[in-house]
């Protein structure tokens, strides 16, 4: 949940101060009603869909989607023998998923009888995310993980003084970059083709998917036989519409290469998601 990660007001890393005290429990759970219509698809078989999803929200993990018992192909499940327990949860089942001849053992899980203070997940299924073929909501196939409604992605023209050095020399310099505010994480700055010295660069094969952003279409390495920084650089040719903005522009990870804004040296951006 974006209120718990990084730096969200409940977070590791929180970015501001409240005119109160507080002591959150360990674990914070917060499960609420999704007004989105969520599909789930193994095999080409529709396995799961919904209307009447919850998000679980966890602190320190990425939402859950819990589908009602009734909107779920139990006809696909069969009962595993595994089973775990959580502390904050208490103890969950678990089923294996069978379409034809495609088998994907103990992908679902329930709380049927959740611990008294956690939220009420009796009655409601979820799927391990990568055990599936197809997620989608409404009619958007959603990759890497649900999207939090409580994340958000601002893409901001900005006329600062970027310069980005590696090995001690300028790679980037432009007085024209577009930045990118996500929710819990620094501000990235992505710089226009004709500012970077591309030259220096080398593709790489490397690929990355954002459930906000998209999917990463080129990668960059800087002089990497010559032991300088390996995937520094990324593109999003085509990214999501909400951050349709930094449209082939090219950011840099600073946790590998000098970045200074405004005369000011710029620390990691505390991801090494793009």
């Amino acid at each position: 949940m974006a209120l718990t990660a990084g730096t969200g007001p409940f977070g590791p890393r929180p970015a501001g101060t409240f005119n109160f005290t507080y002591e959150a429990p360990a674990r914070v759970l917060y499960l609420e009603d999704s007004p989105r219509r969520v599909r789930v698809v193994v095999a080409g078989q529709t396995v799961a869909a919904s209307s009447r999803v919850k998000l679980l929200h966890e602190t320190g993990l990425v939402p859950v989607y819990y589908f009602p018992e009734a909107d779920v192909r139990h006809d696909l499940l069969e009962r595993a023998d595994r089973t775990t327990h959580c502390p904050f949860k208490g103890d969950a089942s678990y089923w294996t998923i069978r379409v034809g001849d495609e088998v994907r053992e103990d992908a679902v899980w329930s709380y049927p009888d959740p611990v008294a203070d956690a939220p009420p997940l009796g009655g409601y299924l979820a799927f391990e995310w990568g055990a599936v073929d197809e997620w989608w909501e409404e009619a958007e196939r959603v990759r890497v993980h649900p999207r939090d409604p409580y994340h958000r992605c601002d893409v901001v023209r900005s006329d600062r003084h970027v310069v980005v050095r590696a090995g001690g020399r300028v790679i980037a310099e432009s007085h024209r970059p577009t930045v990118l505010f996500e929710t819990g994480l620094s501000p990235r700055f992505y710089l226009p083709q004709d500012d970077v010295e591309v030259a220096l660069l080398g593709r790489s094969e490397r690929e990355t998917s954002c459930p906000y952003k998209g999917t990463t279409s080129r990668y960059y390495t800087v002089d990497a036989d010559g032991g300088l920084p390996q995937d520094v650089a990324w593109v999003y040719d085509d990214p999501h519409a909400e951050v349709a903005g930094i449209a082939g522009l090219i950011a840099f990870d600073d946790e590998q290469v000098d970045v200074e804004v405004d005369g000011a040296h710029r620390g990691p951006a505390r991801t090494r998601d793009a």
